[in-house]
């Protein structure tokens, strides 16, 4: 990567979206038709800093504008606040989804053989609450608004999850409603939680080839039918064959059904139509579920999400957009570099080096740690 050092450390990290493609795109999609000053290019790299530094508001964004360095890379001299809200209103949320969709390519192309060895996906949702009076098109509940995020995610290391495909819909869309648009491909094993139980859909996935791993409602009405041997040291409590549901609504395929714990020590009793794995690998398989969490932890506190800019339905899909395309940007410098850093520590010091050469921002990536123990233990 030396060839890259002469770019600032902001530079750099926008470099997989500067691309020729993406300005063909803006050109075809007409966006920046009669566009003279703020051009989708810019706005997109305005709106990724804020998202970076974490801004309050449109005003603040403006400001950032004073920063000669910045000027430089916009080829912007001055920006007003209603300019950007305007925009910000404008841009097609779409052509934020290809720019999207292009980067987790690149991601799953350079994890290549790790994502060949993990074999599954999960899907999940998370729920960002609005302000009522100022979203009212996101209305779910009498006192509150909010919107929702679908997402199917893919492991790309031992630890890094990123999200392979997004729907964003108002809160009140039950998750089952977008089982069809995440959970499509044969031969595939989707893990998701209890929200997602639909017997009817889950017949056809065991008859169409897709497989899945779940949790089941304790109300759920169970017909065992065979159980298997487990080995000695075995974490599963019992394995079998059950067929699920009442008379009048029964599953026709028969489920395996697994009791386990999860990491503390609650039970689980997860539903799985891959019978060709052994019970503890099912079991690890679900308990791996818990790290669309932390992802979305990570997403709201560190790539901002919580504060939008705009009020309509469409700037705050554009936002949503722009975190998760900060979010796949921070994963392919980290994939580029072979770092072992986590992510927050490349963003954190990414924030300080912004405007510095991108060698020194690389220099700190490549250090590794001077203390070689995970930290003090007691003897």
């Amino acid at each position: 990567m030396d060839k890259d050092t002469l770019f600032s450390s902001f530079g750099k990290w926008l470099a997989p979206i500067c691309t020729k493609t993406f300005k063909d795109r803006i050109e075809t999609t007409h966006q920046d038709k009669y566009v003279k000053k703020l051009t989708t290019l810019a706005y997109l790299k305005l709106f990724l800093h804020a998202q970076l530094q974490q801004r309050d508001g449109l005003r603040e964004i403006a400001d950032d504008v004073l920063s000669e360095e910045f000027q430089k890379e916009l080829g912007l001299n001055s920006i007003s606040a209603s300019q950007l809200s305007r925009k910000h209103n404008q841009v097609d949320s779409c052509l934020l989804e290809q720019v999207f969709a292009e980067l987790v390519t690149r991601i799953q192309r350079q994890a290549g053989s790790f994502k060949c060895r993990n074999g599954f996906k999960i899907v999940d949702s998370t729920t960002i609450g609005l302000c009522l009076q100022k979203y009212k098109w996101a209305i779910f509940r009498k006192t509150k608004a909010g919107i929702k995020i679908h997402l199917r995610l893919v492991f790309v290391g031992p630890e890094d999850i990123v999200p392979e495909k997004a729907v964003m819909t108002p809160a009140r869309k039950n998750d089952r409603t977008q089982m069809d648009s995440l959970i499509e491909e044969k031969g595939v094993t989707y893990v998701f939680d209890r929200g997602y139980v639909d017997y009817f859909t889950f017949d056809r996935y065991c008859d169409e080839g897709i497989f899945f791993v779940t949790r089941l409602k304790k109300n759920a009405i169970i017909r065992p039918i065979d159980s298997f041997k487990l080995p000695p040291d075995s974490k599963v409590l019992s394995d079998g064959m059950v067929y699920i549901g009442t008379p009048q609504k029964r599953m026709e395929n028969v489920l395996r059904l697994i009791h386990t714990i999860d990491s503390e020590g609650s039970p689980l009793m997860i539903v799985t139509n891959r019978f060709d794995l052994d019970a503890d690998e099912i079991g690890e398989m679900y308990r791996k579920r818990w790290a669309i969490e932390t992802f979305f932890k990570w997403m709201k506190q560190h790539i901002r999400i919580k504060s939008f800019y705009g009020t309509s339905e469409r700037a705050v899909m554009n936002q949503v957009w722009i975190a998760l395309i900060a979010f796949c940007l921070l994963v392919l410098v980290k994939q580029e570099t072979g770092s072992s850093h986590p992510l927050l520590q490349l963003y954190r010091w990414l924030k300080v080096l912004l405007w510095k050469p991108f060698n020194m921002w690389l220099e700190r990536i490549e250090l590794r740690p001077s203390r070689t123990s995970v930290g003090r233990r007691k003897k």
